[in-house]
């Protein structure tokens, strides 16, 4: 049944990034399924969203960690292995952004938007796919990537940004290749305008006024939950064929 191919029960996953926007409401939505999630970022409200996991009955653990320093991902990942006994689901979605123009930029900058955006990509997954692989576990990772890891979209000057999430795809089919010998699968998703910086609604009149909402074909923002689907359906069985892919969900933008 297809139904038994999405559930997640009896699954661990880890979500990075999920205090808030698309890492909290995939956070959510694995628990829903039935897995058991584990919450890291940087910021206090974290606890929230193991909080809100807890309350559907699943267990959570919150962590504080930097996605960039491997030692605390490392022991991140160990800490989850070793209360659950193993990761089979991880989603490396935390994630940093700029927008400097490139001749003004500081190198400093530039070398913290690639730490965060790809170093942390790369220390994250092979901290979650170490435990897999010695484990034994046929796992799934994802990463975040970004529309932006495939044009350069307008008007930002984001060539840090640009660079680091092109190289997100990349690391995924590359470590796709890799690990598909350990059975674990490795996949990318690139988010467009996904409206993840305020929790307050748009007012009807307020809905496609924007450029950015203009500039995609169906005229208005992403929402976070606009992902879930697609980040169940990459952690578990229904999607078992399926690694070193990079899907897009930009409501159109790059499709001109």
């Amino acid at each position: 049944m297809i139904f038994d191919k999405m559930s997640l029960k009896s699954r661990t996953a880890v979500v990075t990034g999920a205090a808030h926007g698309i890492g909290k409401a995939c956070a959510l939505a694995l628990a829903e399924a039935g897995a058991d999630v584990a919450v890291v970022d940087l910021k206090e409200g974290v606890s929230g969203t193991a909080d809100e996991i807890r309350a559907m009955g699943r267990k959570s653990i919150a962590i504080a960690a930097d996605v960039s320093d491997e030692k605390q991902m490392d022991a991140c990942m160990n800490q989850v292995a070793g209360e659950w006994g193993g990761i089979h689901f991880c989603f490396c979605n935390a994630g940093t952004f700029q927008d400097i123009p490139a001749e003004e930029m500081p190198l400093e900058e530039f070398e913290r938007v690639i730490k965060v955006n790809l170093t942390g990509a790369f220390v994250t997954a092979r901290a979650a796919g170490k435990i897999m692989i010695e484990k034994g576990i046929p796992g799934s990772i994802l990463l975040t990537a970004s529309m932006s890891g495939h044009i350069a979209n307008i008007p930002q000057c984001q060539c840090a940004y640009n660079a680091s999430k092109a190289g997100v795809i990349m690391l995924g089919k590359s470590l796709a290749v890799e690990w598909a010998r350990h059975k674990i699968r490795v996949n990318t998703i690139s988010p467009g305008y996904i409206r993840t910086w305020s929790d307050e609604p748009l007012k009807p009149e307020e809905v496609g006024t924007s450029n950015f909402e203009q500039w995609t074909p169906l005229r208005r923002f992403g929402q976070a939950e606009e992902l879930q689907g697609l980040v169940v359906y990459l952690a578990g069985d229904a999607s078992g064929f399926v690694t070193g892919s990079d899907y897009i969900i930009d409501g159109g933008y790059t499709a001109f």
